[in-house]
């Protein structure tokens, strides 16, 4: 996808998050909620971000609702422009590389990224932008996930999963990761 069209569809949502509407972005399962939609059986999970120096940059809340679970991440200390962010299979973040976050979550056993005619992973998002100040703020709703537990698409199994962010943009389409880069971000899930 082109800078120019997620620049576009991220203005539309926006503003209609500002005027009180719902949106749906076309590109996969992330939508716009409202935060009214939440189930309330399951207690949000807040967790830090955290960089490969281990000092906080952000946080992320993991909020059930009743179709999904909704994200809402905060970030500083990156550079501008897009970022990958997706949800990873262990809930483990080892200094310097988070490779101890394992592949990315995918209990369906897809391919990567909304623009893979075998994907998607249950953990592919769409990219995170950061602005020239490098904060980044953002919401995302995954409807192939779910907070709750002792079911296969829970991000609350045994060992946890993590939420870890690239150092580069997210192309949709190359598996595994979508050529995304080193891994800069990372929070735990349990």
């Amino acid at each position: 996808m082109k800078l120019r069209q997620i620049t576009l569809i991220a203005s539309m949502v926006l503003l209609m998050i500002a005027t009180g509407c719902e949106a749906q972005d076309t590109i996969g399962k992330i939508t716009t909620t409202s935060a009214n939609e939440s189930s309330g059986a399951v207690k949000p999970i807040m967790s830090d971000i955290i960089n490969e120096k281990g000092a906080k940059i952000g946080t992320a809340t993991f909020t059930q609702l009743a179709k999904g679970v909704q994200i809402d991440v905060t970030a500083s200390g990156l550079k501008p422009g897009l970022h990958g962010i997706h949800i990873h299979e262990t809930g483990k973040c080892e200094i310097p590389d988070f490779k101890s976050a394992g592949a990315h979550f995918n209990p369906t056993a897809k391919q990567h990224g909304y623009d893979n005619p075998s994907g998607e992973h249950a953990g592919d998002l769409s990219n995170l932008v950061a602005g020239t100040d490098g904060k980044a703020q953002a919401q995302f709703v995954v409807t192939t996930v779910t907070l709750q537990k002792d079911v296969p698409n829970s991000l609350l199994k045994s060992d946890g999963t993590a939420l870890i962010i690239h150092e580069d943009p997210d192309d949709m389409h190359t598996d595994p990761s979508g050529n995304s880069g080193n891994r800069i971000g990372c929070a735990i899930i349990q």
